[in-house]
């Protein structure tokens, strides 16, 4: 069996790591495609490097653009290559424009189609991110599920029983895997941080970063948090330029490699995101997590983690953290996420 495994943006490293080890033990001739979504240093490589991922079969080089631009640009590059490599089954992971241009150039080419990470739903059709998974689940064959949120979300939606497998959470796999490494490491020490006594923050999403007048609230809350916990806020190069009128008090840092944000968020005594993943991260690592969004497509990390949704009102933020800080919630963490998704997902 040959496989094409894509790649192209920061959230899919993690993911494809695991999947792409799992085929390969299995049997299958693996093919790495970077489309190169993410080409900052900081954003790539060094994850291939702290994950111990091969380098790239296939660099597509497509870069940024709008998300009409970026998703054409894969489509285009991708199409020829599919047909030079002819692969049995794609698979795409997350919701990337990467995931999105692959999986319909694959719909038109005869291959089949995995998407792993099947069924999430925010319901927030202002996120571009929920049009990218709604559509490339609409296209696929195969639906890997991380929860059982995610299999309700696709039974719902008229998916056949036969598409639908449950396999777990594949960023667990690779926390798992990497968990003692990161914690050997000196990272917390380094930025003169102690373990449990600092709030972690990230932020990306363009609905906070972009608009000067839904980040300037966000950037007092944090300040206001500072004066009674130790913030670091590692800056996405995206949202750098915009956090220059930030709280001294808050420390901002470069991007942290995989390694060494998993270290930070194991020691945080509170994690504040906008991040998918880190909401999903923090409920296997018992973190409390506040994400600052109204919607969240991983509700499992709500019911069975340790996740709040507190939108963006600094208000509410603030009066959370603090609540949070002095009883933090209980660790919990849901079934299948074990370390193992992976090999469901290549058997």
């Amino acid at each position: 069996m040959r496989v094409i495994c894509v790649a192209g943006a920061r959230p899919n490293y993690m993911k494809v790591k695991p999947v792409m080890d799992a085929l390969g033990t299995s049997g299958a001739e693996v093919v790495l495609v970077h489309t190169g979504q993410h080409y900052d240093p900081a954003m790539s490589e060094v994850f291939f490097a702290d994950l111990g991922i091969r380098a790239p079969d296939h660099q597509l080089q497509v870069g940024s653009g709008s998300h009409a631009t970026q998703t054409g640009k894969v489509m285009a590059a991708f199409e020829p290559l599919i047909g030079q490599v002819r692969p049995d089954v794609v698979v795409v992971v997350g919701d990337v424009n990467s995931t999105l241009g692959c999986a319909l150039v694959t719909a038109k080419s005869g291959a089949l189609l995995a998407h792993v990470e099947a069924g999430l739903r925010s319901r927030d059709w202002a996120m571009p991110e929920e049009i990218n998974r709604v559509v490339t689940d609409r296209v696929s064959d195969f639906l890997f599920a991380p929860s059982p949120d995610a299999v309700g979300n696709l039974r719902s939606e008229g998916y056949r029983e036969d598409q639908i497998h449950l396999v777990g959470n594949v960023m667990v796999d690779t926390l798992l895997a990497n968990l003692d490494r990161a914690l050997a490491r000196d990272t917390v020490s380094d930025l003169g941080l102690r373990a449990g006594e600092y709030a972690l923050v990230t932020l990306h999403r363009p609905a906070n970063v972009d608009d000067p007048g839904a980040l300037a609230p966000l950037l007092a809350a944090l300040g206001e948090l500072a004066r009674v916990c130790p913030v670091v806020l590692p800056a996405h190069p995206r949202a750098a330029g915009q956090l220059r009128d930030i709280s001294p008090r808050v420390q901002v840092i470069p991007p942290a490699g995989y390694l060494d944000f998993i270290a930070l968020q194991a020691a945080a005594r509170l994690v504040l995101t906008d991040s998918g993943g880190v909401q999903e991260e923090t409920t296997v690592l018992g973190v409390p997590c506040l994400t600052l969004r109204d919607t969240t497509e991983r509700p499992i990390t709500l019911t069975e983690g340790t996740n709040q949704l507190v939108g963006r009102d600094p208000e509410r933020i603030v009066k959370t953290a603090l609540s949070v800080l002095e009883a933090p919630p209980p660790r919990r963490a849901p079934a299948l996420w074990d370390g193992h998704a992976g090999q469901r997902i290549a058997a």
